[in-house]
């Protein structure tokens, strides 16, 4: 059975999946990491830590799901 489309995968997956999506900006390429809120045929919107991105899935190389963030250590003083 051939993979999804990186577009597929998107519209595939649950919200609340994290995810990282690589996707083209003009002079270049630029990537999305955090939680999938929703996917739809022509866009996806990605909550990170720096708010939500929305994302034309036409402009998607690559997307995947990644394991959550590691827990921060406790500071030694």
């Amino acid at each position: 059975m051939p993979s999804p489309t990186p577009a597929g995968f998107l519209r595939a997956a649950a919200p609340g999946t994290r995810v990282v999506v690589r996707y083209r900006i003009p002079g270049g390429l630029t990537d999305a990491l955090g939680e999938l809120v929703s996917a739809n045929d022509g866009e996806c919107t990605v909550r990170t830590k720096r708010g939500d991105v929305v994302v034309d899935l036409g402009a998607v190389t690559a997307a995947k799901e990644v394991p959550p963030p590691p827990r921060r250590r406790a500071r030694s003083d």
